[in-house]
């Protein structure tokens, strides 16, 4: 931005004030005063020489868990998704845990919202055809610029009656094969000018593109970065995501113990869990002997299919895969797929209106 700004004659310290302006009260336009230090002349020369492109808001669904989701259309007619998660504050959720050990609260006492995360989405449908995700079937339409990613958590945020503390790239699209956006898009939300979000709150989600990962970590970025796996060998995982056809997994594997070793953080590695495909007791064997000794943590992830092709795993089925994962030293973590009423689980953004309740309105006035 200051490079943007320099030949209007706006010095360092004032292109930061419009940087905190823009990204981090998410304000448009310079009207005079509106930017301590900026002659109203400059001021005028910017607005004149500035655009402020937007999303247009389609509609908002709100699911039985809180989840809301966002259907947002782009300058060129596509349609993509974001999420707003809920999530509570540490100290009240510790606080019912306890409750409930002593018997003072009940299993579904549901704990209020102190903050969201944004599930953002960084291309219009995807390229790499992974068959249990309803974005893939939409195939490769285009990635999203910078300000697009941007203007999902702009939108959101001004409506959000809670403060956004984290992002995730798992929305529509796979992240790396948008690379330079995504990247410069983290790092204005993690800049303490901008949104101001923590970079460790940041994960960055990859079906397993070789050598963004490889160039991520030469990088040195401190965003999360998260390998989704599917499947324990290449032999059962390219029937899931034909990624593995270019890239196999076991090279892949490779470039994420390199990061783990380079960052010394845990890998992050998600395993969408599908009923009766890549659950039972000889795929948690394969899938510890494909992590060896390399520190991670897995996410398990139920897998949310609308077409009826792959179900969800029975109780019977994951206790006994969890049980032995458990055997072999894995940590391991169930994350809940919310929103699932108005498809916004993971897997199923897809640009749909349907489900939950009509959140037309807007959920908070600026």
């Amino acid at each position: 931005m200051a490079e943007a700004v320099a030949p209007f004659g706006v010095s360092p310290e004032l292109s930061a004030r419009i940087f905190a302006r823009v990204h981090g009260a998410g304000e448009s336009g310079f009207p005079p005063g509106a930017v301590r230090g900026l002659p109203h002349a400059t001021a005028a020369a910017l607005d004149a020489a500035c655009s402020w492109p937007a999303l247009e808001t389609v509609e908002r669904r709100r699911a039985a868990d809180g989840f809301v989701k966002y259907l947002f259309r782009t300058h060129d007619g596509h349609e993509v998704e974001a999420v707003r998660i809920p999530l509570p504050d540490p100290a009240a959720a510790r606080e019912l845990r306890e409750r409930r050990r002593l018997g003072q609260a009940g299993a579904l006492e549901p704990l209020p919202a102190a903050k969201y995360t944004l599930c953002l989405s960084s291309q219009v449908g995807c390229a790499l055809g992974c068959v249990f995700c309803a974005t893939g079937r939409l195939g490769g339409i285009r990635s999203l610029k910078t300000w697009e990613i941007l203007a999902q958590h702009r939108a959101i945020a001004a409506e959000a009656e809670h403060p956004i503390r984290g992002v995730v790239f798992m929305g529509m699209g796979e992240p790396l094969l948008n690379y330079e956006n995504v990247i410069r898009a983290a790092r204005i939300f993690s800049d303490p000018a901008g949104p101001a979000i923590a970079a460790k709150a940041i994960s960055i989600s990859t079906a397993g593109v070789l050598p963004a990962i490889r160039r991520y970590t030469a990088e040195g970025h401190h965003y999360r970065l998260i390998l989704s796996l599917g499947a324990p060998t290449s032999a059962e995982r390219r029937l899931l995501m034909p990624i593995d056809d270019r890239w196999p997994l076991a090279d892949v594997m490779a470039a994420v113990r390199d990061h783990a070793a380079t960052t010394g953080v845990r890998a992050t590695l998600a395993y969408v869990v599908i009923g009766g495909v890549n659950c039972s007791r000889a795929h948690a064997r394969a899938l510890g002997e494909l992590i060896g000794p390399t520190r991670v943590k897995l996410n398990l992830i139920d897998v949310t299919d609308e077409t009826g092709q792959y179900r969800r795993a029975t109780p019977d089925e994951l206790a006994a895969f969890r049980d032995a994962l458990a055997e072999l030293g894995v940590p391991v973590v169930r994350r809940y797929s919310g929103g699932a009423d108005i498809a916004a689980a993971c897997g199923t953004l897809a640009a749909t209106r349907r489900g939950g309740q009509d959140a037309l309105v807007p959920l908070r006035a600026r």
